[in-house]
């Protein structure tokens, strides 16, 4: 039963519930939570003036959902609704079980009347907490709700059987604690004194033993309550309403409340609806048996893939031991080969010092003998030897020929280590292809005359190899940051073709693909470069793959349309969306459908209507900025809004920059994003309107248009930067 005790708690309070009421959404409120949470609603609401004007015909109306205040969605619990012009700035507060409750919208009057029969204040509303449904009150106020008396019951059982653990009545000293009692006897015994003063054998046989908390149950229990009808307090319950779906009295049947209804006895349709839910329950019964089970296979599950775990851990650390011992090995020969390359080394040059030292020693001998020899002042003496010494001279002069003072080894190694294959294979480990049982896809081919860049988008397409047998059950795209990061899946299908929006604009991505099917996913293909455009486009036909790498030769300009997906739902599209116009008075917002978040961009909006002198306004604006008031009200939009005469600047309501000249019908406003410096410009028919609107704006913008239904304005993209503004960039 612990189980259930959710099922007996207020979902305002967060206790059991105390004398609860039924709601006509069926959800349970106890008494004196439901007065609590009462909120008067204006006078227009009440059940009186809307029968007077003929908008509801029943007691409980429920309440234009506009009007309400949708705390449950900015929570993670349930939330009440109260946001009535009466009290639309009401503090509301938390109970213990996470529901939103409004205090009472005025204190309770010092009475000593029950919370049942205390007056209710006039107009009263109340919502349920748990599905949200509110309903005005009646004139009988919450005695219009009928009691719960079977929750009261299902309640007092369970506390009876959460109490303390009864004792035993014939235990002498230290009474134990009772394990049964006899129904006939009206006893509670310990085993002891059951087996000792209850035996199971002769007259005794015949009692039938209970545990204490039933036991307990059936000898406190209370006479049955009969339930009173909430229209006649007098009277009892005697027949039920199957239309209605509710019990009535016979005084409900006299005064024809009921009169065409149908109406059956009350104890039939008691056991009616207690066999429905007994063979509803037998169907959940099943669900909870299979959840149950589940449960079991799932924890099962659990200590499986705990053992796979550790099994799966042994396998990898020995295979990547083995795979390390391997490589300690070919270290070690790779060293040897790189010791005997150095010995050699050493080896030639050795020979070549001692071979060159004799000789210089040899010619240093004779250098100094024939200079010796000149010093002699006998002519026929030096004549006789002259000659062989000029000869010996020139011989070892020869002898130092070209090539015998020239290193007969260098100094670097004739080895190259490429362990680039074996780093790949490492890379390309896999837990599937260590198990797999039949092979992968082959590696999908990026098919370059279909892949394309616009403005900010990338489009790519592949195919299987013409010559693959393995089919593919789907492919991976991954795509880089734009600035040279890690990949990241943009997306798996297995469609052959994705568009990919949102990208930067003047940034470089990389591309690749891979397939996969059960056994495991194939090689990446190779690596596809994307130029997105500096705010140009192209048609995707018409532009090869040869022009994605060159495509910042082509113009900066962007071009782009208004986008209905996130406008206003009174914003009036035409002229495939670059035109806009207004069905309500009121500002509505609408935004452009490219984002930018780099470079330099202009566009262009012509006033086709202007009536009223009312005041557009023009400028960028987050993905989230606000669509029913005007643009720059909020701290999401950067905008310029003008009349007929003048304009100003605006950022989160804050008005700047007042500066003489309007707009008229015919007028063109120009608005210049420059996101290399970080400024936003405004122009009235080519002329700059005011000093530089805003400046540091960083982040992602849209074109953002707000205007009523007396302006209509046209939309004009792809046009270049102004050259002033162009040549003045070029000087900064």
């Amino acid at each position: 039963m612990e189980e259930m005790e959710e099922e007996l708690k207020c979902p305002v309070c967060g206790s059991f519930y105390r004398e609860p009421i039924i709601l006509p959404c069926s959800h349970n409120l106890c008494q004196a939570c439901a007065r609590n949470i009462l909120v008067q609603t204006p006078e227009s609401e009440s059940p009186q003036s809307r029968r007077a004007s003929g908008s509801g015909v029943s007691d409980y109306d429920y309440l234009d959902l506009d009007k309400m205040s949708l705390y449950s969605e900015a929570d993670s619990g349930y939330g009440s609704y109260g946001g009535f012009a009466s009290a639309p700035t009401t503090p509301c507060q938390k109970s213990p079980n996470g529901v939103r409750v409004f205090p009472p919208a005025m204190p309770p009057p010092a009475t000593h009347l029950s919370p049942a029969l205390a007056p209710v204040p006039r107009n009263s509303c109340i919502t349920c907490p748990q599905c949200h449904r509110s309903l005005i009150l009646d004139d009988r106020g919450l005695r219009g709700f009928p009691k719960n008396r079977v929750l009261e019951g299902v309640i007092d059982r369970y506390q009876q059987s959460k109490a303390a653990a009864l004792k035993c009545q014939l235990c002498e000293k230290a009474p134990k604690e009772a394990t049964v009692m006899c129904e006939q006897c009206d006893v509670f015994y310990c085993d002891p004194c059951r087996l000792r003063c209850h035996p199971p054998r002769g007259p005794l046989a015949k009692h039938r033993l209970v545990p204490p908390a039933q036991g307990r149950v059936s000898r406190r229990l209370s006479p049955r309550k009969v339930s009173t009808c909430t229209d006649h307090e007098l009277e009892n319950h005697s027949m039920y309403c199957v239309q209605c779906k509710m019990p009535v009295c016979y005084q409900c049947l006299e005064e024809g409340k009921h009169s065409s209804h149908e109406v059956k006895a009350l104890g039939a349709m008691w056991k009616l609806h207690k066999s429905q839910l007994s063979q509803a329950l037998n169907g959940l019964s099943d669900r909870a048996k299979e959840a149950k089970e589940f449960l079991v296979q799932l924890r099962n599950m659990v200590q499986q893939i705990q053992e796979n775990s550790v099994e799966f851990e042994a396998c990898l650390v020995a295979q990547c031991d083995a795979l390390i011992d391997a490589l300690n090995r070919r270290k070690a020969q790779l060293l040897a080969r790189v010791n005997k390359e150095h010995e050699h080394k050493l080896k030639v040059v050795r020979d070549q010092i001692s071979h060159c030292t004799v000789k210089l020693r040899q010619t240093t001998g004779l250098m100094e003998y024939c200079l010796e020899v000149i010093k002699e002042n006998d002519p026929s003496g030096f004549l006789q030897i002259s000659d062989a010494l000029i000869r010996r001279v020139h011989l070892t002069e020869d002898q130092w020929g070209k090539g015998t003072l020239t290193p007969r080894m260098t100094t670097d190694f004739d080895l190259s280590l490429d362990n680039s294959p074996l780093l790949q294979s490492i890379h390309q480990l896999d837990f599937v292809q260590m198990k797999a049982s039949s092979p992968v896809p082959a590696t999908p081919i990026l098919q370059l005359e279909e892949c394309c860049t616009h403005n900010n988008s990338a489009t790519l397409s592949w195919k299987q190899p013409p010559l693959s047998t393995v089919p593919a059950e789907g492919y991976i795209l991954e795509l880089d940051d734009g600035n040279g990061g890690q990949f990241r899946e943009v997306y798996v299908g297995k469609e052959t073709m994705c568009t990919v929006d949102g990208l930067h604009f003047n940034s470089t991505y990389n591309a690749r693909i891979k397939a996969f099917n059960k056994t495991g996913v194939s090689q990446y293909s190779k690596t596809l470069v994307l130029q997105t455009s500096e705010g140009c486009s192209f048609e995707p036909q018409s532009a090869p793959y040869t022009q994605l790498v060159d495509i910042k030769k082509l113009l900066a300009v962007a071009w782009f349309a208004f986008d209905p997906g996130s406008a206003h739902s009174d914003i009036i599209f035409s002229n495939d969306n670059l035109t806009v116009t207004c069905s309500s008075y009121d500002d509505r917002v609408v935004l452009g459908k490219t984002g930018f978040s780099k470079g330099v961009h202009y566009w262009e909006l012509t006033v086709d209507r202007y009536d009223n002198h009312p005041d557009p306004a023009f400028g960028v604006a987050r993905i989230d900025v606000m669509k029913d008031v005007m643009l720059g009200k909020d701290d999401k939009a950067w905008a310029m809004y003008v009349d007929n005469n003048r304009s100003w600047f605006m950022h989160n309501n804050s008005h700047t920059n007042r500066t003489e000249g309007g707009i008229a019908k015919g007028a063109t406003i120009g608005v210049l994003l420059d996101l290399n410096r970080k400024t936003l410009t405004f122009f009235i028919n080519d002329e700059q309107q005011g000093p530089i609107a805003f400046e540091n704006v960083e982040g992602l913008f849209f074109p953002a248009v707000s205007l009523n239904r007396n302006v209509q304005v046209t939309l004009h993209t792809g046009l270049p930067v102004p050259d002033f503004y162009s040549s003045r960039a070029s000087i900064a």
